[in-house]
């Protein structure tokens, strides 16, 4: 296992799946102190193209709907000339680069104002490898950071299967039968012998190692000979059918983020890759040693020397496309992507439900304040020749990295939404004079990050209300009444909901929605917050308006700063 240390002498270990294209990016000794310089007496204005084909200038802020409630930074597109944020407020704008902080990640920054850190204790961002649970506790309330504690329950292979498994056997397999078949070695090595037994050599065997990167280690095989038996290793049912296109094997990346898993919120991007093996696909065991031809990941097929590149977005051509292209490609072939899309977003759903019981858990014992955690997944699905779909992996840290202008296409705006729906707001060591000069300059309330909004403490009666319907057996017992009497943490949670929802830009949101309960009888133990929101959304989805005015009127009188013991 490696251990890494960030500046800040936080430990931090690898324990998940890092994405088979991470990247690890040099910084020269100017970097150590300060990445990014400004000139400090001058502002630069950004344009951008809007909807009509004309510029228009891009504020550095964005307000909140709410009084009370600290403006956001605006974050820029990738490909602006810079920031227009005064030095006021990029003095105190600092993002600590670790180690795979992307050249696309590190651009968006420096355009929407913040500074590039490699040594620092006061910053306000930062983009890294997943961290042990325990370094959670050393986040500031003022930081945010790109996971969650646990959330290598659903990026390592084996602890994957394992909460799947127990999801099968709780809720029968049909519901869950998304994954191929799994075994954990050598835990399982009795219970995968006596299916060896039965079916021989007939089906093949895909090889693992639980918490592999790159595609390293990964084997097809069809012989025991070939089974390690002693050390840690994934064997997985190989889909030894899967979908060509132009006789080749492929795999979808999905983009998730989930910005809270208490409440569950899930946001799924339109438009992420497709990447195909390089080397069309044969049944025959003969080849089973041929990864060009088996495996997809881009770190394996960029060295076939029939890898063909594929810098247009929109082009049906090379090993790599986007999904939109692939959609488009396979609805002129008759195929109902829409019904193959809703499919995919409830595996989504599922698949994060079967890791939140533990990543709650986690979260609730290391992290200090609801503002530190966001995370983007990199989720790998494979079609088979039916399309159906199979979910291979889950990557906590999934590449963001640019080697072409098709990946820049993707993961460019990918980038700069991300940031805008999970918010940074204009942090608190602000001096007051400044403050006030901005809020003038920018027409927002002359207010910066305030802790209480995401604070994670209830007071007594706040306690009674939840209990009092996280015991409820039926819809119909909390849907009207749970946002009858709003609490102040109640209109907090429904703040930050609110505020990301005018962000979505690209992304969909797929939890919660107005049928996501019928997703509720999956989770292990019944979450107050999901009967908030989904309450919420049953009496405002259709009329937002109307509810934000309700949670206008309160936080005038700072209801929502309230916390009555």
């Amino acid at each position: 296992m490696d251990v890494l240390t960030y500046n800040n002498h936080q430990e931090i270990v690898r324990v998940n799946s890092i994405d088979d294209e991470a990247e690890l990016e040099s910084q020269t000794d100017e970097d150590q102190e300060d990445v990014a310089s400004y000139d400090e007496g001058s502002l630069c204005t950004i344009s951008e193209i809007d909807a009509t084909g004309e510029k228009s200038t891009a504020l550095p802020f964005r307000k909140s709907l709410f009084a009370n409630v600290a403006p956001y930074i605006a974050f820029q597109s990738y490909e602006c000339n810079g920031s227009s944020l005064p030095h006021e407020v990029t003095k105190h704008l600092k993002w600590r680069l670790s180690t795979i902080t992307p050249q696309l990640v590190r651009r968006t920054l420096i355009n929407s104002g913040y500074r590039l850190l490699k040594k620092s204790q006061d910053w306000c961002g930062t983009w890294g490898k997943h961290m042990t649970s325990v370094s959670f506790k050393s986040i500031k309330e003022s930081q945010k950071i790109n996971h969650f504690p646990g959330t290598f329950q659903i990026g390592r292979k084996d602890r994957l299967w394992r909460n799947f498994n127990r999801m099968m056997i709780k809720y029968g397999k049909k519901e869950f039968d998304f994954i191929p078949r799994t075994y954990v070695l050598p835990q399982d090595l009795r219970s995968f012998r006596q299916i060896w037994e039965k079916q021989g050599n007939k089906e093949k065997w895909i090889i693992k190692p639980p918490a592999s990167a790159r595609g390293t280690g990964i084997r097809v095989v069809n012989k025991w000979s070939q089974i390690p038996k002693k050390r840690p290793i994934i064997v997985q049912q190989y889909i030894a059918k899967p979908m060509l296109i132009d006789g080749a094997k492929f795999d979808l990346r999905l983009y998730v983020l989930v910005t809270s898993f208490n409440p569950l919120r899930i946001y799924l991007y339109p438009n992420g890759l497709v990447r195909f093996a390089s080397v069309k696909y044969s049944d025959d065991i003969n080849y089973l040693s041929d990864r060009f031809m088996h495996l997809t990941n881009y770190s394996i097929n960029k060295s076939s020397a029939s890898y063909t590149n594929n810098d247009s977005p929109d082009s049906c051509s090379g090993h790599k496309w986007t999904i939109k292209t692939l959609w488009n490609y396979l609805e002129k072939r008759q195929v109902n992507v829409e019904k193959l899309w809703s499919t995919m977003k409830e595996m989504v759903i599922k698949t994060m439900i079967a890791g939140e019981s533990s990543i709650n858990g986690f979260t609730k014992a290391n992290v200090n304040s609801r503002y530190n955690c966001y995370e983007l997944f990199g989720v790998d699905i494979l079609l088979d020749e039916n399309l159906k779909p199979w979910l291979l992996e889950v990557n906590i840290s999934p590449s963001l990295q640019s080697a072409s202008p098709l990946d820049v296409a993707v993961k460019g705006p990918l980038i700069r939404n991300v940031f805008n729906i999970v918010g940074y707001q204009l942090p608190i060591c602000l001096g007051q004079q400044e403050i006030d000069n901005l809020a003038k300059r920018y027409q927002f309330e002359p207010v910066c990050q305030d802790y209480r909004l995401h604070r994670m403490t209830l007071s007594f009666q706040e306690r009674q209300k939840q209990y009092q319907y996280v015991n409820t057996q039926d819809r119909d017992d909390y849907l009207d009444e749970i946002i009858d009497d709003l609490t102040p943490d109640d209109v907090r949670h429904l703040i930050v909901y609110e505020d990301e929802l005018t962000q979505l830009d690209r992304f969909e949101k797929i939890f919660p929605t107005a049928t996501s309960h019928e997703y509720f009888h999956y989770f292990e133990t019944p979450r107050y917050y999901n009967m908030l929101l989904d309450a919420w959304e049953a009496k405002y989805a259709n009329n937002r308006d109307e509810g934000i005015a309700r949670l206008q009127k309160l936080c005038k009188t700072k209801y929502h700063l309230q916390h009555n013991v």
